[in-house]
């Protein structure tokens, strides 16, 4: 996916700085204002049930699957399809909510922004999607050295970017002479990333849907494995500068906070709809947020009042019913914890991983790039256990064979961006970069 999904700036809409803790995820949320340019929780330990599992709720409460399926089927061919709903194209979509644009350019003119920003909000050279278009900038591309390097793309090489944004990571396969296939969700993203890598020609293209449906993509169910496949988690920083995306609390747009059309529901709608305690959870779970009865409650009581329509409406009512203390809007962890609702974030990414065995060909790599510990916790906990030939437990006599064993880690530990990527990027700071290689043989 291009920039840093969910970095570091203070924004809930980005993943919140340094990550939250514990595991869990939602539901998922139906239109979309596309309009310009796409909690916490953690899985359990992995040890000998391997369960994607996590608080009341997560996946099991929609998904009875395991990682672990290995101990009845073969390793790599359970494929739990937590995003059933074919993915649809919007006709239409993309001016679904031109009017909204204009009248919101209009609005944010006037509407003075939330006062105390955190500093990482200060970040880039391009301020907003107007300006990243008139640069050619969709966003930054993360780690793209440490991408490349690890990827190893060669000419003879098919690789699947699975999440594809403004496709820097798939331009730099291309340019190493790859065949590319760029997955999104997102219509514009798609639109944009095709028309910039139109040069490219029959090397690359794209497929519109939720990288956690990879099994549905056509050259896939026609059997073709891919050499190295990359999942870049999060929101692209094009959705996040876009006031009509409604993922930001310092942008007066749209409650809307979904990645692509197909989800089913939007923010405005899990907001106004869910009860006094599912939004507890949420706002628990997803953003560790240490006062989500007082946010859950002061919420009910407002939308009863009037039902909230915009980001800034929310904000504000958070605000009001916490205070602020420092520079970081206390509005953070909520608008993440309701877009990781909203988006099915951690479901999606489960689901994903599952399908990888089936994706990759022998020998192919996987890179996944995080950008809060809910989403690293799962990756590593996932590849740990998949890259362990022998599991033991108290009360066996002996190590047995680990049926899930399928994974070489290439990387040990998590790959972080440098100084200097930091410094020209600062949304980049808290990815995390894991890589491992599908083993030729497993036993």
């Amino acid at each position: 996916m291009w920039l840093t999904s969910s970095a570091p700036i203070t924004e809930a809409a980005c993943a919140p700085i340094g990550g939250a803790r514990g595991l869990r995820s939602m539901g998922a949320l139906k239109k979309f204002p596309a309009t310009q340019d796409l909690a916490p929780g953690t899985a359990r330990g992995f040890g000998n049930a391997t369960d994607v599992r996590a608080a009341p709720g997560w996946l099991a409460a929609r998904r009875p699957g395991t990682f672990k399926d290995g101990r009845t089927r073969s390793p790599g061919t359970e494929h739990p399809a937590l995003m059933d709903a074919m993915v649809r194209a919007a006709s239409g979509w993309l001016s679904a909510r031109l009017s909204w644009l204009s009248k919101s350019r209009e609005v944010s003119r006037e509407a003075s922004p939330i006062a105390g920003d955190a500093p990482c909000m200060v970040m880039s050279e391009v301020n907003s999607p107007d300006e990243a278009q008139d640069k050619g900038k969709y966003h930054l591309p993360v780690l793209p050295a440490e991408v490349a390097e690890w990827m190893n793309a060669k000419p003879s090489d098919f690789i699947i970017d699975a999440t594809l944004g403004g496709g820097g990571h798939s331009e730099m396969f291309l340019k190493a002479g790859a065949e590319v296939l760029g997955v999104d969700r997102d219509p514009e993203a798609l639109e944009h990333t095709r028309a910039r890598l139109a040069s490219y020609g029959s090397r690359f293209s794209t497929w519109e849907g939720n990288f956690s449906n990879m099994l549905e993509i056509p050259a896939i169910k026609a059997g073709r494995k891919a050499d190295g496949l990359l999942l870049d988690l999060g929101v692209s920083s094009r959705q996040l500068d876009s006031a009509a995306r409604g993922f930001s609390f310092m942008r007066e747009g749209p409650l809307d906070m979904r990645m692509g059309p197909s989800s089913p529901r939007t923010a405005a709608e899990l907001v106004n709809q869910s009860s006094e305690a599912e939004l507890t959870r949420i706002l628990f779970e997803f953003g560790e947020e240490p006062k989500a009865r007082r946010i859950a409650a002061a919420l009910v009581k407002q939308r009863e009042v009037k039902p909230f329509t915009t980001t800034l409406e929310l904000a504000s009512c958070i605000e009001a019913a916490v205070g602020r203390q420092g520079r970081i809007h206390p509005a953070t962890r909520a608008f993440q914890a309701i877009r990781m609702a909203v988006n099915e974030e951690l479901e999606s990414l489960a689901a994903a991983l599952s399908a990888v065995p089936q994706v990759l060909k022998p020998g192919g790599r996987l890179l996944v790039i995080t950008f809060h510990s809910l989403e690293d916790r799962l990756v590593k906990r996932y590849l740990r256990h998949r890259s362990t030939p022998l599991i033991d437990e108290p009360g066996w006599p002996a190590p047995r064979p680990n049926p899930d064993f399928q994974f070489q880690l290439l990387a040990r530990k998590a790959i972080a961006p440098g100084a200097a990527e930091i410094a020209a990027n600062p949304r980049s700071r808290s990815s995390k970069l894991r890589v491992a290689r599908l083993l030729e043989k497993t036993p």
